[in-house]
Order: C-alpha cells, then sequence, then structure tokens
C-alpha cells in the first residue's frame, strides 16, 4: 500500500512536467511528422498524400542542399568560437578575488536578453562607416580614409586607403559576422559551464604538476584540458545543436542573404512554412535538419569516448 501510495504521488508531481512536454513536445513532433507526407498548402488548404516525396525533394533541391553548407558553415566557425572564448572567460574568473560574481554577472547577461534585441543591438554594431567596428578601425587606423603615418610605415603601404566594410551586406564577411556575433550571445551558458568543470577539479593535481616542475601552460595542457573532457564534450553537443538550429539572428540581421550566404536551414524551413506556404515539405525539412542533428551527435559521442578511453589509459 505504501508502495502504491508512494508511485501515485510520484506521478501526480511529475503529472505537470509530462503534460507539458506531451502537449508541446511530442504532440507537435508527432503531427509534423505525419504533415511531411503530405503536399500541403497552407493558404489554399490543399491536402494531398505524397508519401516519402517531400523527404526525396529536399535531397535533391539545391538550395536546400546550400542551405545544409551555410548551417554546416556556421557551426564550423561559430562553434569552435564560441566554446574557446566562454573557456578563456571561465579562467579569467575563476579567481579569488572581491567582487568576481559581479564580472560573472555581467559576461551572463547576454543569455537573457531577448535574441531580437541583441540581434538589433549587433546591427548597428556592424554598420559601414558609422558602426562600432568600422568607426573604430578608421579611428584607430586611419585619417580621412588613408592610413596613419605610423601604420603605413609598418605595413609599408603609405598609399592605401582605408574603407568601411559594410559586414553583413557582404558575401565574404556576413557569416563570419554571424559566427562572431553568436560567440557574444552564446557566451554566458559556456562560462557557467566551464567554470563549475574548472571548480570540481582538485587542487592537488595542479600542485603535483608543479612539483614535477610544469609551468602554466603544461598544467593547463595536461591537467586543465583533460579533467575539463566531460564538459567540453558537454559544450560541445549542445552548442553544435543550437548552432545546426539557428533561426533568430539570421531573419533578424541578414534575411539569408546576401546572395543566400546565410540562408542556414532554419531559415528555409521558415520560407517555405510561411513564406511560400509549403507547409508539409517544410516539415519534412525540419526532420531531415533533425536527422542531421542526430548523426553529429551520434559522432561527437563516439569521438568523445574514444578520447576518454585514451585519457584513461595513459
Amino acid at each position: 500500500m505504501m508502495r502504491r501510495r508512494e508511485a501515485r504521488l510520484g506521478w501526480l508531481f511529475i503529472s505537470p512536467a509530462f503534460f507539458h512536454l506531451v502537449v508541446f513536445a511530442l504532440f507537435p513532433m508527432g503531427y509534423a511528422l505525419y504533415l511531411s507526407f503530405f503536399k500541403w498548402h497552407l493558404i489554399k488548404d490543399v491536402r494531398q498524400y505524397v508519401g516519402s516525396s517531400n523527404y526525396a525533394f529536399c535531397l535533391t533541391d539545391e538550395t536546400f542542399l546550400h542551405s545544409l553548407w551555410n548551417s554546416a558553415k556556421y557551426s564550423l566557425l561559430s562553434v569552435p568560437f564560441g566554446m574557446a572564448l566562454g573557456l578563456a572567460v571561465a579562467i579569467l574568473v575563476n579567481q579569488k578575488l572581491r567582487g568576481i560574481s559581479i564580472f560573472r554577472t555581467i559576461y551572463y547577461i547576454p543569455a537573457i536578453s531577448s535574441g531580437v534585441a541583441i540581434a538589433m543591438l549587433w546591427i548597428y554594431v556592424y554598420l559601414p562607416e558609422t558602426g562600432l567596428l568600422n568607426s573604430m578601425a578608421l579611428g584607430l587606423l586611419g585619417e580621412h580614409g588613408r592610413l596613419t603615418p605610423m601604420v603605413a610605415s609598418m605595413l609599408g603601404k603609405p598609399d592605401w586607403h582605408l574603407a568601411s566594410i559594410d559586414f553583413l551586406n557582404s558575401t565574404q564577411w556576413a557569416m563570419i559576422a554571424l559566427a562572431f556575433m553568436s560567440g557574444w550571445g552564446g557566451l554566458g551558458p559556456k562560462m557557467v559551464l566551464f567554470l563549475a568543470g574548472l571548480l570540481g577539479i582538485p587542487q592537488s593535481l595542479y600542485e603535483a604538476a608543479e612539483l614535477d616542475g610544469a609551468g602554466r601552460w603544461r598544467s593547463f595542457v595536461s591537467v586543465t584540458l583533460p579533467m575539463l573532457a566531460p564538459t567540453t564534450f558537454f559544450v560541445l553537443v549542445t552548442s553544435t545543436i543550437g548552432a545546426l538550429q539557428v533561426f533568430t539572428p539570421v531573419y533578424m540581421m541578414t534575411k539569408g542573404g546576401p546572395d543566400e550566404s546565410t540562408n542556414v536551414v532554419g531559415y528555409q524551413i521558415y520560407q517555405e512554412a510561411w513564406v511560400t506556404f509549403h507547409t508539409g515539405l517544410a516539415a519534412a525539412e525540419s526532420f531531415v535538419l533533425l536527422a542531421l542533428i542526430a548523426v553529429v551527435s551520434l559522432a561527437q559521442f563516439r569521438m568523445m569516448k574514444s578520447t576518454l578511453v585514451g585519457y584513461a589509459t595513459t
């Protein structure tokens, strides 16, 4: 009787979360899977069963394949940069100094800010000529479009003219600009995770390394990085999943341009669902993205497992 009562009580406590999971996660996913087998125009309300044709079209559509490539490029740029930045800041705030918690809070603020507001802020940062980056570069390095004498003599290019860069309207810079912004926007959670990992490393390991004559860099390579391997793996997986699903910065800042150079999968799915209203095709594209995320995550799991085995044997 006690076990039954405890079981009923346990189900009672988890019922709100279970209800939320079913209604707002499992049911929408199941319905989206159902829609992916139909040719359905949202406005005209034309629904026709087409089986796996939507999936076949996805895997042969040049626009969708190009968006997959753009998502891969964005992930390769933003994930390593964001992880390195998060680890560097975590090491900086892992100090026993008065008021260090204030700096930890400041670095975490972007994580609790609106993604739309952050994107609008960075639009002004990237503006040509009057944007923060361009105005700083032109102000520090140049005078009226020319290099300052000191910079010109260092570079050996006295006649070289400076020109502002329109980051968000350049096919060369737009993706890099989005990736750089993501490092700042996702800094807080990565910093907290790495900081927790750093605080969990026993101080005795650093003392033993110091007795063996290891300097700071050697201690970082031989002690900090191996001990942070589980944390690094978790940050890597979650960051990759987030990067492959990116949407808000692209929608707010570039609209997939210029020349579709930032048209990632998330924005492509939005275009199919809410611009051309091909709802079934958009649902199929979302499940292709889900399969891609699953494959990448599985590969990362295997890679991390082999890495941990290597640390254990050494």
